[in-house]
């Protein structure tokens, strides 16, 4: 079994981050998907920003975030619009 730290985009920030939020193993962020693990991040970090959104989506697919395709990408962009805080 690997850690989130072994996932593609997952370094030891976001790791802490993902298990701040009550996402302790790739399994359960699998689970979850990219858009709830991110919302879930977000009530601890509300600093959290697109990239973490596109790294959990690579993190999931399994390839590095830069690799996501564009259609991906829009589609994460709205939701992060959608549900990031305004200040």
């Amino acid at each position: 079994m690997i850690t989130l730290e072994e996932m593609p985009n997952i370094g030891d920030v976001l790791a802490t981050r993902l298990r701040a939020a009550g996402i302790e193993t790739p399994q359960e962020l699998k689970r979850y998907g990219a858009c709830l693990a991110f919302e879930k991040a977000l009530l601890s970090y509300p600093d959290a920003c697109v990239n973490m959104l596109f790294a959990l989506e690579g993190a999931i697919q399994n390839i590095r975030w830069h690799q996501l395709s564009s259609s991906t990408k829009k589609e994460l962009r709205q939701f992060y619009e959608e549900v990031k805080p305004t200040t």
